[in-house]
């Protein structure tokens, strides 16, 4: 239950300040502004308890985006409000910023009031909102318009309306992919887990059927019915095992469950329609071999060992690997194969970046290390991990789209008449190589 949501701008000052209880007053708005934003030591904690009053507070384009509460509320609820929150100024706005903030001021109480109603979430998808709040502002309902829009809220297919059409049918589909790993000096992996999503952009007419399939071995932990997902073990095919998957409300559980299919009937314009989690069978990308060597105490060899992983017909691109140098370092002569490395004092690092790399290539980087002896306290380095930044085109987790169909039964035009697009994309999260 949401007491309150505020707006705030970098200085700390209130640009929308909506109020739907009354156990809290405007003395809340600047509690959190005198503890939060103007507070002299950093607060890393989202969610803050000030007098008896619960703040939660996310940042998004200098905007601090707060809810308040008296209550003891579900805090990942209101989190997920202020998330859909984001996501509909983004989709009015384009960008969240001070400007698009002070310049739609009128909008936003507009969307704050249909978003939430006396501390209670209502009307969170930012595609049925568009429906009857248009950029500039509420316009004028029919009472056809109003029957429509008031099926939506209540009827099966809340998150897209009837009537629309385009002239070219086209359904994008990208899935993409965050590699988190820890991996000891001697090349063991400590910890490895993929977060994937599916996001989906859907330009089709009418109210258009999909179905794609995923992998046939696509095994899950337990499902909602309590049963193991298990296929013919004599079958030689790829294994995805997901730890944890939600789904967009469109997709029919059902389906999946019984088909292991993905069946909906998409919303219009851009959707995340399947979140997951794996930490099985993961093809990491790069290995990062590092050796340090301390040759006395005011010189250190460092050389650097760069391996892709992947099939030698893909391309990583904006690779950026960082490799950590003591706090008294003097100088650094650095030798590279490819890209281009510079020494960065101010970050204490080594930063090694390469515009492109073809799989299976093995690149190095050699560098000498001059240290301060002189005024330096004797305390050893605790050489922090390599940690390196990529893109490559393929889904780590072997996750993969095997098949994607529309039907549309009302208007003229079928599967074949659809452009589809699909598109593997995996990225560095933490991915860190001990020394």
């Amino acid at each position: 239950m949401i007491s309150g949501i505020f707006l705030y701008n970098h200085k700390g000052e209130v640009m929308i300040c909506r109020i739907y209880r009354d156990d809290i007053t405007r003395e809340a708005v600047n509690a959190f502004r005198v503890n939060i934003i103007h507070a002299r030591q950093q607060v890393r904690s989202p969610v803050v308890l000030i007098g008896r009053t619960s703040f939660l507070y996310k940042k998004s384009g200098g905007v601090w985006i707060v809810a308040a509460t008296r209550r003891d509320s579900n805090a990942a609820a209101v989190f997920e409000v202020l998330q859909k929150l984001e996501t509909t100024m983004r989709e009015y706005f384009g960008k969240i910023s001070e400007e698009s903030v002070r310049s739609n001021f009128v909008l936003l109480y507009e969307l704050l009031d249909e978003l939430v109603d006396f501390g209670y979430p209502q009307l969170t998808d930012a595609t049925v909102l568009k429906t009857y709040i248009t950029q500039t502002g509420t316009r004028a309902v029919t009472q056809e318009e109003q029957k429509q829009i008031t099926s939506q809220v209540t009827g099966q297919i809340s998150w897209r309306r009837e009537g629309i059409k385009y002239r070219r049918n086209e359904l994008f589909i990208d899935v993409i992919e965050q590699v988190n790993l820890l991996m000891s000096p001697q090349g063991q992996v400590l910890s490895a887990n993929v977060a994937g999503k599916v996001m989906m952009k859907c330009f089709l007419s009418g109210m258009p059927e999909c179905k794609f399939g995923i992998n046939d071995k696509l095994t899950l932990a337990m499902s909602s019915s309590g049963k193991h997902y298990t296929d013919d073990p004599t079958k030689n095919r790829v294994i995805v095992a997901i730890d944890d998957i939600q789904f967009h409300q469109c997709v029919r559980l059902s389906i999946f469950e019984s088909e292991r299919a993905i069946s909906f009937v998409p919303p219009d314009g851009t959707c995340e329609l399947i979140k997951y989690r794996t930490t099985q069978d993961i093809k990491l990308p790069f290995r990062v071999i590092p050796l340090v060597r301390e040759v006395n105490k005011s010189k250190i060899e460092v050389k650097v060992v760069l391996k892709a992983e992947y099939k030698p017909n893909l391309l990583g691109q904006k690779i950026e690997v960082r490799i950590p140098t003591p706090p008294h370092t003097a100088s650094v002569n650095i030798m590279c194969m490819k890209g281009k490395a510079k020494y960065k004092s101010g970050e204490n690092a080594i930063v090694w970046k390469i515009k492109r790399l073809a799989g299976g290539k093995e690149l190095q980087l050699s560098a000498e290390l001059d240290l301060l002896t002189f005024g330096v306290q004797n305390k050893r380095w605790d050489r922090p991990p390599v940690s390196i930044n990529f893109e490559v085109p393929f889904a780590p987790s072997g996750f993969k789209v095997r098949y994607l169909k529309v039907f549309e039964s009302k208007l003229n035009y079928s599967d074949h008449d659809v452009i589809k697009w699909v598109r593997y994309m995996g990225r560095s999260g933490i991915y860190e190589t001990r020394c």
